[in-house]
């Protein structure tokens, strides 16, 4: 039995209109799928039916062994630098886009499989992933999501009924997630390379037509184009600083043009704040640290731009390259604008002071080698704002006297510039200041058990880091740090 156009209807605009950027691929047939979490509001939000996927078929679906005939499941062409270093040909590996839906709304989503099973670009792997990996990526993903970050979502995570080998044997598992497409810088570049300009620009008026169409009847479109997913990915990755969050694997092959966040390898949250924060494994140089994200954010648009070159003027490259320049090199301005707006908010500044960038530097300057939480500092500075107590947040610090005193007198100073109710101020901070991440120790803690198979400390996780911005009774210790003793947190890439 396969299920029926009706139950799960697909569109697939990639296929109709991109041929010769992907090769057609079926997933893998496992020998016992098993559907181990759905995500129920977002199946709703897409109109798929929770009582179809639950069914053999929509497991079978969820996994990439059985697709209903109006599917189309392929496997993405891209490439990518990698640490910098440029690969000609990535592309899907362990992964199949099935097909796209259309939500209540009206939106477009790709229906995205992770771990599906060996494609013609695996490179020698074996195209699978395993449970931790899968849990991981579904729990930040959504934690991101509930943040307010863009991000790929989650539809649901299955066991395979195989084992896999890693460095052990591991429990094979496949997920389901939704993006608004997977276009990538890599997979401009997997044309641009090979001097293909005509899939290029075909590609480019996909991506217009999908993410940005009303620049379509532009007679700039291709360089207005680039400027709005500059523009994407400033304030993407300003988001990612303001709470702390580590990409850790930012290869433009990672990059989309949406703006939206996907991949989470060996991705983290910082606990104390240092700006050289690296989890990765593979970051030996530490390139993709917390603090260097905006700056590779610009690098990684200049290889974009480099794609665009062709389009943006076919008779004079020069002149493209000029045009293209110019625009990449607003994105400093614009990342500090994007990056200033979110602190003002953060510290609940209403109105706009010429001091605030110095203000706001100033507070990261204090946190240096100071081992303070940086989560629970934004919390504790609307406590103070509301209560007038400063001892709480000064305890954050080592030594508040090292340069955190000081920056709180500023603060004050600033807050009275500003006809504000206290209570009014700190609620508005504390909408924008989780309560909430996802610690890294808490994370394991719950892959650990998963993989054990005790769900539980997964889906407690889950919950809280659902309505991360509310705090609540008894759950004290998702808010606290790791422990002393659970030492440097390192993550892997591998899924």
């Amino acid at each position: 039995m396969s299920l029926q156009p009706s139950e799960i209807s697909f569109d697939n605009s990639y296929v109709r209109e991109l041929d010769g950027f992907f090769v057609p691929w079926k997933g893998a047939e496992f020998p016992a799928p098993e559907l181990l979490r759905l995500n129920h509001s977002l199946a709703e939000q897409l109109g798929l039916s929770t009582k179809t996927l639950t069914t053999d078929e929509g497991v079978n679906l969820l996994t990439g062994a059985s697709l209903p005939d109006h599917a189309a499941s392929i496997a993405l062409a891209y490439a990518g630098h990698q640490f910098g270093g440029f690969s000609p040909q990535l592309g899907d590996g362990r992964a199949l886009l099935v097909g796209e839906v259309l939500d209540l709304d009206g939106d477009r989503y790709d229906l995205h499989l992770k771990g599906s099973g060996r494609t013609p670009f695996s490179r020698g792997g074996d195209g699978k992933a395993v449970l931790g990996p899968v849990l991981r990526e579904y729990l930040i993903g959504e934690a991101m999501h509930a943040l307010g970050i863009p991000t790929s979502r989650a539809l649901a995570a299955s066991l395979t009924g195989e084992m896999v080998a890693r460095e052990k044997l591991e429990q094979g598992a496949v997920l389901a997630r939704v993006a608004s497409s997977h276009l990538r810088i890599g997979t401009f570049q997997f044309f641009a390379a090979r001097g293909e300009t005509e899939k290029v620009c075909k590609l480019a008026d996909y991506a217009i037509n999908r993410h940005y169409p009303d620049l379509a009847n532009q007679s700039e479109r291709y360089l207005e184009l680039f400027r709005r997913v500059r523009d994407a990915q400033v304030s993407l990755i300003a988001k990612w600083v303001l709470v702390g969050f580590v990409h850790g694997v930012m290869n433009t092959d990672n990059m989309t043009i949406s703006g939206e966040t996907i991949d989470y390898g060996p991705c983290a949250f910082i606990d104390t704040y240092d700006p050289k924060a690296v989890f990765s494994s593979i970051d030996e140089h530490g390139r993709y640290a917390y603090g260097s994200q905006p700056t590779i954010g610009q690098w990684n648009l200049a290889r974009f731009a480099e794609t665009l070159i062709d389009l943006v003027n076919p008779d004079d490259s020069k002149d493209a390259i000029e045009r293209l320049t110019s625009e990449l090199n607003i994105y400093p301005a614009k990342y500090q604008s994007e990056w200033l707006a979110g602190m003002r908010a953060k510290l609940g500044l209403l109105r706009n002071d010429d001091d605030d960038l110095q203000l706001a530097n100033g507070l990261y300057e204090s946190m240096e080698n100071q081992n303070v939480d940086f989560t629970n500092l934004f919390r504790s500075l609307a406590a103070l704002v509301e209560g007038n107590d400063k001892e709480p947040v000064r305890a954050l610090f080592d030594d508040p006297q090292a340069g955190f005193n000081d920056w709180l007198v500023r603060y004050e100073a600033r807050l009275q510039r500003e006809e504000t109710s206290p209570v009014a101020r700190a609620q508005a901070m504390n909408r924008i200041n989780p309560a909430y991440i996802p610690r890294n120790h808490l994370v394991e803690e719950s892959l650990s058990a998963a993989n054990e198979g005790d769900m539980k400390p997964f889906d407690q996780l889950y919950e809280v880091l659902s309505h991360p911005f509310d705090e609540r009774p008894g759950a004290e210790r998702f808010a606290e740090p790791a422990p002393a003793d659970f030492g440097r947190y390192m993550t892997f890439c591998g899924t």
